[in-house]
């Protein structure tokens, strides 16, 4: 059953918080125009890095025998990454002759959730709805539920043991004749599902342990009933896996095992090392399967310009908040009457949108001048039609459909 809880925010309160926002918004805005900048600027000398190591790039077509002739060369290579090393968990008392061997974590709790909605009083209190919802969910770390909104649902979170999660990785790779770096190494991601084979003993004290937590839990002695139960590459911490309970515990094994790979990095010797381009940007990457220089490249293409454009709407959006955050004290002042408030909320959005966007292609179109002047002087010209077509044609249309509002209410 959902809980609520309903607050009241005054208006001096209100005002107040407003002149904070215009703080937090200038220094959101101030990061947002930085972030544009930077963003276009990183891309633009991922792309020379890029094209310049595809250049230089040569085939490697045998890495099982060691060239001296390609020693300092930016190589593209197909070989099986191995290990000789044997990673052990002496926690859990397994181990295998693996690349890594990674241990993951989850806990079976209550989760609280919540959804808030306001309502804008006349004279200018705003009372805020905030409704509660909980249910029962796997997650990653324990959940403090003492800290609920809801009294009926305090306390209710315990766990039956406590288990840090945990990655290792072999120190020792091979690539054919050559040994691969940690950084190659990490993105290796042929994972499979271990098997495990764990002591009797070992479940034995994990069972006496778990029954004491789970007797203080209930307030009753100890029992002798099986709650830690192994399957697969899980270790279960409960009665049921099949119907898990608030407190149970699962802990799943997987580990990385040899696998073909291709890579693109500069030969070191016996080793591989970042190539490093003209501009100071370094490169190197590994993908799983055989795949060919032309195939890699593109897609590190396709993956900058992703970010690129990620990078550049999340800019934009955070220009155009903190502009919201700097001018919303006006809107603020007027909530003593909702409806006035409205309208010039609205109009105020508007005015931060447009202004969000213009400024945002201007930074946009100065970084494209300063790395490609081309392509800059474009999006000027771009951002200084937007300034007329709002300038000289927006202030018409804006009381067009302020005038429209009025009569909309009023016919209400």
């Amino acid at each position: 059953m959902a809980y609520t809880e309903t607050t009241t925010t005054g208006y001096g309160t209100r005002v107040k918080n407003s002149f904070g926002g215009i703080v937090t918004g200038f220094v959101m805005f101030c990061l947002a125009t930085a972030l544009l900048w930077w963003n276009e600027g990183r891309a633009v000398k991922t792309d020379k890095m890029l094209n310049e190591a595809e250049k230089v790039c040569v085939v490697m077509e045998n890495p099982q025998k060691k060239d001296a002739a390609l020693d300092g060369e930016l190589v593209c290579a197909t070989a099986v990454a191995t290990t000789e090393d044997s990673l052990v968990d002496n926690q859990y008392g397994i181990g295998a002759k693996a690349i890594s061997l990674q241990r993951r974590v989850e806990y079976y709790q209550w989760t609280e959730e919540s959804e808030s909605k306001s309502e804008d009083k006349l004279g200018g209190k705003e009372v805020t709805t905030t409704t509660y919802t909980y249910k029962r969910d796997w997650v990653r770390e324990p959940v403090a539920s003492d800290e609920f909104k809801d009294p009926a649902y305090r306390g209710r979170n315990f766990v039956l043991t406590t288990v840090e999660e945990s990655d290792q990785w072999a120190g020792n790779v091979t690539f054919g004749a050559y040994t691969l770096n940690e950084s190659l190494i990490h993105r290796i991601s042929s994972v499979e599902d271990m098997v495990l084979d764990i002591d009797s003993a070992r479940i034995a004290a994990w069972n006496k342990e778990v029954a004491l937590v789970a007797a203080r839990q209930s307030g009753e002695e100890p029992d002798s009933q099986d709650r830690i139960h192994v399957s697969g590459n899980q270790v279960y911490y409960g009665l049921t896996p099949s119907s898990p309970a608030v407190g149970d515990v699962r802990v799943t094994f997987e580990k990385v095992v040899p696998a073909k790979v291709t890579l693109i990095s500069q030969v070191d010797g016996e080793t591989f090392k970042p190539f490093k381009s003209k501009n100071g940007k370094r490169f190197q990457t590994l993908v799983m399967g055989k795949k060919d220089a032309a195939e890699i490249f593109e897609a590190e293409h396709e993956t900058n310009n992703m970010w690129l454009w990620v990078l550049r709407i999340l800019g934009v959006l955070f220009v155009i908040g903190g502009l919201k955050s700097i001018f919303g004290i006006f809107e603020t002042l007027l909530k003593v009457v909702p409806f006035l408030s409205s309208i010039l909320g609205w109009g105020v959005g508007l005015v931060c949108t447009v202004v969000g966007i213009v400024w945002s292609i201007i930074i946009i179109a100065l970084a494209w001048l300063f790395y490609r002047p081309l392509l800059g002087i474009g999006l000027l010209a771009v951002a200084a039609f937007l300034i007329w077509l709002f300038a000289f044609k927006g202030k018409s249309k804006l009381k067009e459909l302020a005038a429209a509002n009025q009569r909309a209410e009023a016919e209400v």
